[in-house]
């Protein structure tokens, strides 16, 4: 049963196109990392770039990672948060690479090369509305979508 507060796996995908900055945690082997990603949805895989040498260059790879995304109204008191769980894997072949630029090229605000692309195919998404009677959805940019 869904609880009034949970969003719809419809709405989780709605939000999930539409944003473009979220973090992405995974465990390391001195405890958990958080890391501010921007990334893309193609089909039902978030996509993102990363150095091979970073956090997540060195350890996403194989591993089931979470990627969070939100959005707080603080005079209002009320938002949301979607999160994105599944295991990563390093794209590297041409075609899949052309497609996923195709749609729309993940673009990294951080400094330095980010020449590795990670996809998560996620095997769960769920989210929460905070504060009752209104739809996150409502004022969403339009974005492609593939």
């Amino acid at each position: 049963m869904r609880e009034p507060f949970d969003l719809s796996a419809e709405e989780c995908r709605e939000l999930l196109r539409a944003g473009l900055v979220g973090r992405v945690a995974v465990c390391t082997p001195v405890g958990p990392h958080i890391v501010p990603v921007n990334y893309a949805v193609v089909e039902d895989s978030v996509v993102f770039r990363t150095s091979p040498y970073s956090v997540l260059g060195s350890h996403a790879r194989g591993s089931i990672l979470a990627l969070e995304i939100d959005t707080f109204d603080y005079e209002r008191q009320r938002g949301w948060s979607v999160v994105a769980r599944g295991r990563a894997e390093a794209v590297t072949g041409a075609e899949e690479l052309n497609h996923i630029r195709s749609v729309w090229d993940p673009r990294a605000w951080a400094s330095g090369q980010r020449n590795l692309y990670l996809r998560v195919r996620w095997s769960e998404l769920t989210g929460r509305r905070l504060g009752p009677g209104w739809d996150p959805t409502e004022s969403l940019p339009v974005r492609r979508v593939v």
